[in-house]
This record gives structure tokens, C-alpha cells and sequence, in this order.
């Protein structure tokens, strides 16, 4: 063999050198508010038509109204608003793929199929495994199942893990590691628990559930970004509801 054959890329060589350059470029917050876009678009459209707002979406207007901002938009631009300061503190250049956008839609969907494989398991023990408090239609929770997954993603991964983060880590210096797993479980539990805020009353399965769940996003978060995280959330919302509502009973 030639030097230069040797030298030659092979075609596993060009696959895996996409595939990494695919994983970088999905992390990015540019990439994560271009994919997010449309269904942060549907999600208002639909509740403009109907209101039912996930508690993530109502938490982010209270907090907003403290501060003296009201408006119906502000939680949807506070989000547009973080990602692209982010984009911008970064220095990313201001491309978008296309491929790349297709391949986080992929990604999100084989991602939420461990998730989907555990909620139709513990469904069995008539356990409540939406991510969010049922609507009556199955209209209406899907478009609550947009909301859910990118307001909840942003809240309690985006924001509380970043914060609870820069608590253990840089003010009282918790050795990386354990600050990671701190983190995670905090941020998992208290996903959990915020479920309950609502009408539904307390369950330790449904609780325990999403607390799994919890700890599943936190992981996809500090592996695989923002973006498709909130992808895999959604999915899994939209899934379970629309089986919910057209598999035979």
C-alpha cells in the first residue's frame, strides 16, 4: 500500500468524523433554538386558542410579574433571549445545518424509546406516565406536550442544574463528580415534585417515576445539550398521550 492510499480517508474514517462534528454542532444553542422554534411556535399558537400552560410555562410568568414584566410572550422571548446571549457569549459562528437539525430530530426520537419502553412497563401498575397533568383532549396534550418539554427542560435543566452548578462548584467547591451527581438527583427530584403542584395528588410510583425520568434528562442534558433533550421530552409526551388516546382499551 501506498502512502498515499494509506493516507486516504476510508468511508468509516468520513462517518465518524460527521458524526462528531454532528455532536458538537447539536449542542449548540443556536442549533438547539433553531430546532426548538417550531414547537415553541405551535405550542403558543395552540394555547392562544385554548390556554393550558404547563406549570414550568406559569412559574416563569410569575417570576416574570414579580419583576414588574407582564405579557403573554415573555416566557417564550426569556427563552429565545438565553439561548442566543449564550450563542453570543460563545462567539458561534451564525450557521444552522440542516442535516444537523434532521439528525437531532433522529436523535430525539431513538432517545426517548428507553423512556417510552419504561413508562408503557410501569403503565401496567395504572401508574400516571405523562410528564404533565392530562388535558381533555388529545389536542390538548399535545400542545401541552410541546410546553412541557421545553419549558420544563429549560427551567429545571437549563437554569436550576447551571445554578445549583455554579452553587456546589464554584461557591462552596464540591469536587466535580459529586457536584455532578448532587446536581442530577436535586434537580430530578425536584422535577418530580413539581408535578404536584397541580391537581394531582402524590403517588410514590408516579413519583419515583419521574424521578427516573428526571435523572434520564439530566443525563441527555450534560451529554447531549439543551436542544435535543427537550426533543426527546416531547417526544415522549406526544407519544404516550396519543396512545393514550387511540389505542383500544
Amino acid at each position: 500500500m501506498t502512502r498515499a492510499a494509506a493516507q486516504r480517508p476510508t468511508a468509516i474514517d468520513s462517518a465518524a468524523g460527521w458524526l462528531n462534528t454532528y455532536f458538537k454542532r447539536s449542542e449548540l444553542p443556536l442549533h438547539s433554538l433553531v430546532f426548538l422554534l417550531p414547537a415553541m411556535a405551535l405550542f403558543e399558537i395552540g394555547t392562544n386558542l385554548k390556554p393550558s400552560d404547563p406549570i414550568a410555562f406559569r412559574m416563569l410568568e410569575l417570576f416574570f410579574h414579580q419583576l414588574g414584566a407582564n405579557g403573554r410572550f415573555i416566557p417564550f422571548l426569556f427563552v429565545v433571549g438565553i439561548l442566543l446571549i449564550w450563542h453570543i457569549v460563545r462567539q458561534d459562528p451564525w450557521k444552522v445545518r440542516i442535516e444537523t437539525l434532521c439528525g437531532m430530530l433522529f436523535e430525539s426520537t431513538l432517545l426517548a424509546i428507553p423512556l417510552l419502553t419504561l413508562g408503557t412497563a410501569v403503565a401496567r401498575w395504572n401508574i400516571h406516565v405523562p410528564l404533565f397533568a392530562d388535558m381533555s383532549t388529545w389536542r390538548d396534550n399535545a400542545v401541552l406536550s410541546l410546553g412541557a418539554g421545553i419549558y420544563e427542560e429549560f427551567v429545571f435543566r437549563l437554569l436550576l442544574m447551571t445554578l445549583i452548578s455554579m452553587i456546589l462548584a464554584d461557591l462552596l467547591i464540591v469536587h466535580k463528580s459529586l457536584s455532578n451527581l448532587l446536581m442530577v438527583l436535586a434537580s430530578a427530584v425536584l422535577f418530580s415534585l413539581y408535578h404536584y403542584l397541580g391537581a394531582e395528588a402524590f403517588q410514590w410510583r408516579s413519583f419515583i417515576f419521574r424521578t427516573v425520568a428526571g435523572i434520564y434528562f439530566a443525563g441527555l442534558f450534560l451529554t447531549r445539550g439543551f436542544g435535543v433533550t427537550a426533543g426527546c421530552h416531547i417526544i415522549y409526551d406526544i407519544t404516550i398521550v396519543t396512545i393514550q388516546a387511540f389505542a383500544p382499551h
